[in-house]
């Protein structure tokens, strides 16, 4: 599998792995950067570790980790990744991403988003997109939902949380059907 560079005149994304992550420890070491999510990278080991995950899945062909470079502010701002790759059925899951505090609310998101969902179905194919948010989280779930999402289900009590709080789900979810009328209506001159 060959590592896709995304990129467009604000963002470029490339393969995250132990040769890069080193440019994020900084912003890994915000604190609760990654409140809602099962993972902890608050230690240069425990982002090293984390890392090590998501290249593991590369070399497994189920998951594609991306480092993010804002090239408005010219620097590295965080992580996100294709995950749960599912090849036979053309389903994956657009996720895992985080960015540093001072690159939210810029539109950055947005146009790691596009480049993603572009990626995945225009050029590999699938069919669909899936989205797993703590039902917590209603920013990432209102971004989500204004990429033209549609929820889908609540996967109650599905994920246990660092802190043993036993988190429920939303799955979110874009069909290729649907993509042409997103990318016009959603992301058309943004």
């Amino acid at each position: 599998m060959t590592a896709p560079h995304l990129e467009n005149e604000f963002v470029k994304l490339t393969l995250l792995d132990l040769s890069n992550y080193k440019h994020l420890s900084e912003i890994a070491k915000t604190k609760d950067l990654i409140y809602y999510s099962p993972s902890d990278i608050s230690t240069d080991e425990k982002l090293k570790d984390y890392v090590q995950i998501a290249v593991d899945g590369y070399y497994h062909k189920t998951t594609i980790p991306f480092i993010i470079y804002d090239k408005t502010k010219q620097a590295f701002a965080g992580s996100t990744r294709f995950g749960l790759i599912n090849w036979h059925n053309k389903v994956l899951h657009i996720g895992w991403t985080w960015i540093g505090k001072e690159f939210q609310g810029s539109g950055l998101n947005k146009h790691i988003k596009f480049l993603m969902l572009q990626y995945a179905f225009e050029n590999l194919g699938f069919d669909k997109v899936e989205f797993r948010i703590d039902e917590r989280n209603i920013r990432s779930r209102k971004a989500v939902e204004k990429l033209g999402a549609t929820l889908e289900g609540i996967l109650r009590k599905d994920t246990l949380m660092i802190d043993g709080f036993k988190r429920s789900t939303c799955c979110y979810g874009i069909l290729k059907e649907e993509w042409l009328d997103i990318k016009r209506t959603v992301f058309e001159g943004f």
